[in-house]
């Protein structure tokens, strides 16, 4: 992408519904925030159709902020919270707060290249497809880096999320899924989940009221700098499962 596309992108204001909105959640992410939202403006600026970028900070105490809005990006929205609630609070501020016609959820690591973007898109534009969830589990899928444990244990916990929620999604937590503006505000709205498995509600809640979601697969990387501790994920994971199971029952999740 030129220098002078790009200083056109920062300086011209959307029109109106934007086509697609970008949720960023970011937490102590100044090593590389800045360099996530040059990739995605470098892409998806030439793909032809008004978009915005929101990066829903989670309470950085790093200079994330600060870097954020010394960019003065016209198509960035920056939401900011005085306290850490959580990835999935964040994620659900940002989706709440979109106005985009598609929106997308990409982890601040940039693991899934924004360059699969189009994949996702493609399910929902000309396939009516409500979800698309990108992949690391479905043939066609490329994953690197990925050391053994997390092999393993991401093995074991689809095995628990198709025999014990039902959910024919093989890979729940791939950072990087796209929804309809309907299905966003929708399945956000009904969210309890503040933490890592947020992902596997929102796609529980996805299949529960009927909606058509496609798995994509996705080429991945291993970022490094990764803050998830996998143990302790595991083991918030298992919670976050039955807490699900008990919110079904109790008649927890109503559309609006």
């Amino acid at each position: 992408m030129s220098y002078e596309n790009y200083k056109n992108w920062k300086t011209k204001a959307i029109s109106g519904i934007p086509h697609l909105s970008i949720v960023i959640p970011a937490y102590n992410e100044q090593e590389r925030i800045v360099a996530t939202i040059g990739a995605i403006a470098s892409h998806v600026s030439d793909l032809g159709f008004e978009w915005e970028l929101l990066i829903a900070d989670d309470g950085s105490k790093d200079d994330t902020v600060k870097l954020v809005e010394e960019l003065g990006l016209v198509n960035l929205r920056l939401l900011k919270t005085p306290k850490n609630g959580g990835k999935g609070n964040a994620v659900q501020r940002g989706m709440i707060a979109s106005k985009g016609r598609y929106v997308l959820f990409a982890d601040a690591d940039n693991s899934t290249p924004i360059e699969e973007i189009s994949k996702l898109l493609a399910k929902l534009e000309k396939e009516n497809y409500d979800v698309a969830v990108g992949s690391r589990a479905v043939e066609g899928a490329e994953e690197s880096n990925k050391s053994f444990l997390r092999h393993l244990l991401s093995g074991g916990l689809r095995w628990i999320v198709k025999n014990v929620l039902r959910i024919n999604v093989r890979d729940t937590q791939c950072g990087f899924k796209m929804y309809t503006q309907k299905a966003a505000k929708e399945l956000h709205a009904m969210q309890t989940i503040m933490g890592f498995s947020f992902d596997l509600e929102i796609l529980f809640l996805a299949s529960k009221y009927g909606l058509r979601i496609a798995e994509v697969p996705v080429s991945w990387v291993d970022a490094p700098g990764s803050k998830v501790d996998t143990k302790k994920e595991i083991q918030r994971f298992l919670r976050d499962l039955v807490n699900i199971q008990v919110n079904n029952f109790k008649g927890v999740y109503r559309r609006m």
